[in-house]
């Protein structure tokens, strides 16, 4: 197999390399950091009921930018792991295997022994009798289940106090006969107002990104 990877048409190669390219908004999207900051972001946005603002690509970027503050030394281990193979004997399959390591290292770290076990037991072949010996394959719906899950506890406790509010304005309109006036209106200001008294976007930010060292 390698013999024939080395002989290959360059077109081949090229081909084969886009094809890989064409995964990578897959695997930043899923089985990094970013998926835990977008969808708390996007849980803050929700919660606040600001609707459009930030705006999407805002949060986006936010995510991105964090996703490579806290993903930038596995980064350049995939690069400095998948480049040695290559340079050495242009193996494109050992490349992409040695370099994903530092990855697979970092999603175990951050998924549950139970859903990482299912998983596992899911594929049906042997046992692995080192954590070396577990695909990345197993390893990333597991992180992507476990990542879901951290994340909607996160976006659990940051909706808590948003609902308080909104419960609190909506019974001071109902005991005033202010029917027809919508408490999130007039909640709107009041959680803008106390989120940036609590320096709220530091204090998320900040936790999320001491969540993975």
């Amino acid at each position: 197999m390698d013999t024939i990877l080395k002989d290959m048409n360059p077109v081949l190669q090229m081909l084969m390399v886009m094809t890989l390219f064409s995964l990578l908004p897959l695997v930043f999207c899923c089985m990094t950091s970013f998926l835990r900051f977008v969808i708390v972001f996007s849980m803050l946005k929700t919660a606040m009921g600001t609707q459009q603002v930030p705006p999407s690509i805002v949060i986006v970027g936010l995510a991105m930018i964090l996703t490579f503050y806290t993903m930038g030394s596995t980064f350049q281990k995939m690069y400095e792991f998948g480049s040695v193979p290559y340079q050495q004997n242009k193996n494109m399959i050992e490349a992409i295997n040695e370099g994903s390591k530092p990855l697979k290292e970092f999603m175990m770290k951050q998924t549950r022994e139970s859903d990482l076990a299912f998983f596992v037991e899911m594929s049906k072949g042997e046992a692995p009798a080192n954590p070396d010996e577990i695909t990345i394959w197993q390893v990333a719906p597991a992180f992507i289940i476990s990542e879901l899950k951290t994340s909607f506890e996160i976006g659990f406790i940051i909706f808590v106090p948003f609902i308080v509010l909104d419960l609190v304005v909506a019974n001071i309109l109902l005991a005033l006969g202010m029917f027809m006036l919508s408490p999130t209106i007039i909640s709107l200001p009041f959680k803008l107002l106390i989120f940036i008294a609590v320096d709220g976007w530091s204090l998320i930010v900040q936790g999320l990104v001491a969540s993975y060292n």
